[in-house]
């Protein structure tokens, strides 16, 4: 078998996953080709909702302000009564932001806006979808991957050293793989709808019949659009009319309104909710990322959120083996990310049984900042350490100051490729530099102080301690400044020489 490769990694499916793996691999001189079978972009607004973790994320790839800019927060949820009356909550507790958690309200965007946005950060590292590109067939072997694919030009064949499945819950690449999907159908059939309605106020989410599953009906304001989603459940046999008419006729029985009239479909589809994670999320050279290895019920806004943090959790590993690094580093994205998963299927599951009681309650675990790696290969276990961040913890923000007198985040020195590792009142030269590696020390008479103990108050840190934080934002370790040698091997075998 040829090993001429055409590019290094293949990303079959433009949604979002595809697109935060073509991104991060962009910024990272790595090269790829991202196909959509697809002739246009998707359309809808199905997966609306980006958490914070997610945001923190967005922040890294540079589009973060471009996401609030085109979306806002969730308006409050009106609650009708069977007389037209109706109570009046917040989606979510409104909770301000903290030096070590800046973003800390789910924003809505609708997701063609939140993919738009990305195929734009894209576009700026010179690299744009192939749409109207299919997968037709592959064969992988130790060395790489051979896929056929289909386009408007025919049939072609590359070599590439890696294939990333990321083309959906029925995704051709795990099929092709006969990578199993359990899980299960959760007798909940629905239809969400993109419309241009009047009749009812952008000030809030409207619902009606909640607790009554043959009725429930929601109508929410799309931030960023023209637009009100619609979701309602329906019956789980039979042809669904998706119609403007229909859809207003549908409105009119589940509200006892006559007045609010669908002027306009913009994108509508009917769907069986279901809750599946694959078997397993590899074979050999080929991965699979977002929906293609777990779908999830709408429910808490976690589908997307965690089909972005797949791909961002792979990105960096991808490049870092193919420039060098120990192929054993890839091992650890299934096992870093299957449970994380597991565990939001199970959230999800249960947010739409509460969903179906009409008493759903989004907290903190919707967020995804709690989300960490403990356990990790890629996590070295410190074991007289019992307060403070852990190894495989999310790296928390902090504003510091430079010894310029110039203010800056904590999120500003991890945003990018490398590595990071943070001395506390430590010694500089005690830690040699490193490819790939910024050392930055805090600390009197360092070139970063911690002038209101933020640093100090989110990481719990003693003098000479250190902090090794990885390129997507989790720490690696924390050690004291007896243990850097043991650091040194950690970090040699992450491929920092």
């Amino acid at each position: 078998m040829t090993n001429q490769f055409t590019a290094d990694v293949l990303i079959c499916g433009a949604g979002a996953a595809g697109l935060t793996l073509a991104i991060d691999l962009a910024r990272r001189g790595v090269s790829f080709r991202l196909i959509e079978k697809m002739d246009h972009p998707f359309h809808g607004s199905r997966g609306k909702g980006i958490q914070p973790r997610t945001q923190e994320i967005f922040e890294d790839l540079g589009i973060i302000d471009r996401i609030v800019a085109a979306g806002g927060l969730y308006p409050p949820q009106r609650v009708y009564r069977a007389d037209g009356s109706f109570t009046a909550s917040e989606i979510a507790e409104h909770i301000a932001p903290t030096p070590a958690e800046p973003y800390h309200m789910a924003l809505m965007i609708p997701q063609f806006l939140t993919e738009n946005i990305m195929r734009e950060r894209l576009r700026e590292f010179g690299h744009r979808v192939e749409f109207g590109c299919e997968l037709v067939g592959f064969e992988h072997d130790r060395d790489g991957v051979t896929a056929r694919l289909s386009g408007a030009a025919g049939e072609e064949t590359m070599r590439v050293r890696y294939l990333v499945g990321a083309d959906g819950g029925r995704s051709f690449v795990r099929h092709a793989l006969d990578i199993g999907f359990p899980g299960k159908t959760l007798g909940v059939r629905a239809v969400v709808a993109d419309l241009v309605l009047t009749g009812l106020d952008r000030a809030a989410w409207h619902r009606f019949n909640d607790g009554a599953m043959d009725r429930q009906l929601a109508l929410c304001p799309l931030a960023g659009t023209e637009f009100f989603q619609l979701q309602a459940p329906v019956a789980l046999e039979g042809e669904v009319d998706l119609s403007a008419e229909a859809l207003s006729a549908m409105i009119a029985d589940r509200t006892g309104r006559s007045d609010i009239s669908v002027q306009a479909v913009h994108w509508a589809s009917a769907y069986q909710m279901n809750a599946r994670l694959a078997d397993r999320y590899r074979d050999g050279r080929v991965f699979l990322v977002g929906d293609a290895a777990h779908i999830h019920p709408p429910t808490g806004g976690q589908g997307l959120n965690t089909s972005v943090q797949d791909a961002y959790n792979l990105g960096w590993k991808l490049a870092a083996v193919i420039g060098g690094a120990s192929a054993g580093l890839l091992d650890s994205y299934e096992s870093e990310r299957r449970p994380v998963a597991a565990s939001v299927l199970g959230l999800a599951a249960g947010l739409l049984e509460a969903a179906k009681r009409g008493d759903i309650r989004r907290g903190r675990e919707v967020q995804q900042l709690d989300i960490g790696y403990p356990g990790s290969p890629l996590a070295l276990e410190n074991s007289g350490r019992v307060v403070g961040v852990l190894a495989g913890d999310r790296a928390p923000d902090a504003p510091l100051r430079g010894a310029a007198g110039q203010p800056m985040r904590l999120f500003e020195l991890l945003k990018g490729l490398h590595w990071t590792l943070l001395g506390y009142q430590a010694e500089r030269g005690a830690m040699p530099a490193r490819t790939g590696l910024h050392i930055h020390c805090i600390g009197p008479g360092s070139e970063l102080v911690d002038d209101n103990g933020h640093f100090l108050g989110a990481y719990s840190v003693s003098s000479g301690d250190w902090v090794l934080v990885r390129p997507d934002g989790y720490i690696g370790a924390v050690v004291d400044s007896r243990q850097t040698g043991t650091l040194t091997r950690f970090m040699a075998a992450q491929g920092l020489v």
